[in-house]
C-alpha cells in the first residue's frame, strides 16, 4: 500500500473528489486526517475529522495536527459563474479567499508538521479556466490562476525542506458542486461533446492524480500544473 503509516489532510472531504480521495487513501493504508464544514457517513470509520469552515477561525487546524504530515491535499472549491458585468467586488474577494488565501493559512498551520515528516507533498486545486479562456468565469478563473501561482512560488522555497507542490486542473467533473451543470441528459450530453475525449469528468479521475502527485512514485516531480481535463485544455479536434 502506497500511504501505509503516512499521514495525509484532506481539506474538503466531505463531498466530490475530496470523498473520493479520502476513500482512495485510506484503502491505501493512510491515516487521513480530514477537515470541512460537515461529516460524511461514507468515510471509513478511522478518518479523523475536524468541524471547521475554512473561511472562519482556523486555530483548532495546529492541534487537531500530528506532529508528522506527509502529505495534504486542499479540495475546497466553488464554481462561481456569471456574466462580467455582473460579478460584484464580493464575488471576487469571496473567490480569493476561499481559493488562495484560506489554501495559504491551512498550508503555513501544517508547515511544521510536514517538516517533521522530512518530506512531504501538497496538492492545490486549480481549473481548465485558469488557461483556457472561457466566458462567464473571471472571478473563479482568477483566483484559479492564483493558486498556480502560489503553487510555483512555494515549490521554489520549499524544496530545500524536501516539500513537494503541485496543483492538479481539472476541466468539469461529476460533483455536487457542477450539479446544475449536468442535471438534465441534454446538458450532459453537451459538456461531454465539449471536451475531446468525448466525457466530463469523475471523481476518481481526479482522485487519483491527487494520490500519485502525494506518494513517493512521484517524488521528482514539484511546481507543476498537471491538466487533469479530458484535452479541454490544450486540444482541438473540431477543425
Amino acid at each position: 500500500m502506497r500511504f501505509k503509516d503516512k499521514n495525509i489532510l484532506v481539506v474538503g472531504g466531505s463531498s466530490g473528489i475530496g470523498l473520493d480521495l479520502v476513500s482512495l487513501l485510506a484503502k491505501e493504508g493512510a491515516n487521513v486526517y480530514t477537515i470541512s464544514r460537515s461529516e460524511n457517513g461514507l468515510w471509513p470509520s478511522e478518518v479523523k475529522y475536524l468541524k471547521l469552515d475554512i473561511l472562519g477561525e482556523l486555530d483548532a487546524v495546529k492541534a487537531f495536527l500530528p506532529e508528522q504530515l506527509h502529505g495534504m491535499a486542499y479540495c475546497v472549491g466553488n464554481i462561481n459563474l456569471k456574466p462580467f458585468s455582473r460579478v460584484s467586488e464580493k464575488d471576487f474577494v469571496d473567490d480569493f479567499r476561499l481559493n488562495v488565501v484560506s489554501a495559504a493559512m491551512i498550508i503555513q498551520l501544517g508547515l511544521n508538521a510536514m517538516k517533521n515528516a522530512g518530506s512531504s507533498s501538497i496538492i492545490l486545486m486549480s481549473s481548465v479556466a485558469a488557461k483556457t479562456g472561457m466566458g462567464f468565469h473571471a472571478s473563479i478563473a482568477a483566483s484559479k490562476a492564483a493558486i498556480e501561482g502560489l503553487a510555483v512560488s512555494l515549490a521554489a522555497e520549499l524544496s530545500s525542506q524536501h516539500i513537494r507542490v503541485n496543483v492538479v486542473a481539472p476541466s468539469l467533473t461529476n460533483t455536487p458542486l457542477a450539479e446544475r451543470l449536468l442535471n438534465t441528459p441534454e446538458k450532459m450530453e453537451a459538456a461531454a461533446k465539449r471536451h475531446p475525449l468525448g466525457k466530463f469528468g469523475q471523481p476518481k479521475d481526479i482522485s487519483a492524480t491527487i494520490a500519485f502527485l502525494l506518494s513517493t512514485e512521484s517524488e521528482w516531480i514539484t511546481g507543476q500544473i498537471i491538466a487533469v481535463d479530458g484535452g479541454m485544455g490544450s486540444l482541438r479536434t473540431n477543425l
